[in-house]
């Protein structure tokens, strides 16, 4: 359990500096043995006060689309990659002042946007392939991006209508939350499957979803399939985990503000699956709570829900080992991830702080939202 404050306001998202030092610290091992490069995904993770923690461990940030780009540019600082499955009206002439590397989702977006990502020599043009392969452990279809009438690249029947002689990247992203056999199969299925291609770019783009620092995920078999890769290719080689360079490495602290009883005994919290945890009403799943249990495994069980109006706002089902008490602190674990940056004022819920648990086991709110934060997203 994390040393936290006492008396600390919630709902807070607090990132643990150690657990993000450990985690940057395989970054840097795939970094090295593989001799490749490894970039932030901020769709998953868009904490810059965090990004001095991270710069030195990676080489960069990839964005899906303009404001991502931006903030990559503006508060990371070092490479900015961007892919977004179509680009709108003046959106590519402005990521050109923002980004190092444009990709592209299909012949027609290259079409129309190419010449004007070519005109900047300084940035390289990449394309997204559908490669018919995917390992997106998490959530079914709803994640896979090679599922059937998939938004996502071009499939191997449009292949050929790729301009290849200006084409610098090939990208694939077709991992959710994949150990190392999805990591390993996805690179072994490219080289199988897409050689020809591959020796017409300078590099390979094998994206996210590579969850490195998971428990059982073997970084010795993703160094080695990388490193035969490029010697088999000699292209170079670009990883984009989000989710997987910050695994449990933070929390939600909530604190129970109610009860009410309904066939089983129900906890209300000022935090919310609906506007805080999103993700455990759309994959769905269960979030780790420290010191809980599962239903019936300790004496006390209680429902736990948020404060919304919506009657799915309902966490999950734990058991405790003392009744709680209107007061008691609960903290959610692996909260990093696809947490704040998909938070909504839904109801006029109040966004949590966003705060940081420094090495020295120090604590300090980066951000506190108020009215303002709900009032000025409504005109």
């Amino acid at each position: 359990m994390p040393l936290l404050p006492p008396d600390i306001q919630t709902p807070a998202y607090v990132l643990d500096a150690v657990a993000l030092q450990r985690n940057m610290a395989t970054a840097d091992h795939v970094r090295r043995e593989a001799g490749c490069k490894v970039l932030l995904a901020t769709k998953a993770f868009a904490f810059p006060a965090a990004f001095p923690m991270m710069r030195d461990h990676l080489d960069g940030t990839t964005a899906s689309g303009e404001y991502e780009a931006r903030l990559g540019r503006e508060e990371f600082g070092k490479e900015v990659h961007v892919y977004a499955p179509a680009y709108g009206p003046g959106e590519v002439e402005r990521l050109t002042a923002l980004a190092d590397h444009i990709y592209f989702n299909s012949p027609e977006q290259l079409q129309r946007y190419g010449g004007m990502a070519r005109a900047h020599p300084r940035i390289k043009i990449g394309a997204r392939i559908n490669p018919g392969y995917s390992n997106a452990t998490l959530g079914g279809p709803l994640y896979d991006p090679c599922a059937p009438n998939s938004r996502f690249g071009t499939t191997a029947v449009d292949i050929d209508q790729l301009p290849w002689a200006e084409i610098d990247i090939f990208h694939v992203h077709s991992l959710c939350e994949s150990l190392a056999d999805g990591s390993v199969g996805l690179i072994e299925h490219v080289a199988r499957n897409f050689g020809d291609y591959i020796r017409r770019v300078k590099a390979v783009n094998f994206g996210g979803g590579h969850f490195i620092n998971k428990p059982g995920y073997d970084v010795a078999r993703l160094v080695a399939a990388v490193r035969a890769f490029r010697a088999t290719f000699g292209v170079e080689v670009i990883l984009e985990p989000g989710a997987g360079l910050v695994v449990d490495a933070g929390y939600l602290v909530a604190s129970v503000i109610g009860f009410h009883r309904n066939g089983k005994s129900i906890a209300i919290l000022d935090a919310s699956a609906s506007t805080h945890m999103p993700d455990v009403l759309e994959v769905p799943y269960r979030p780790p709570l420290l010191g809980a249990g599962e239903p019936s495994q300790f004496a006390h069980d209680y429902i736990l829900g948020g404060k919304t109006c919506m009657t799915g706002d309902i966490i999950g089902e734990y058991s405790f080992v003392a009744p709680l008490q209107v007061g008691d602190h609960l903290v959610f674990g692996d909260m990093m991830q696809y947490s704040f940056v998909k938070n909504t004022t839904f109801n006029g819920t109040p966004l949590p702080d966003m705060a940081i648990l420094d090495t020295d086991g120090g604590y300090r709110v980066v951000k506190r939202f108020g009215y303002a934060a709900f009032r000025e997203r409504l005109g």
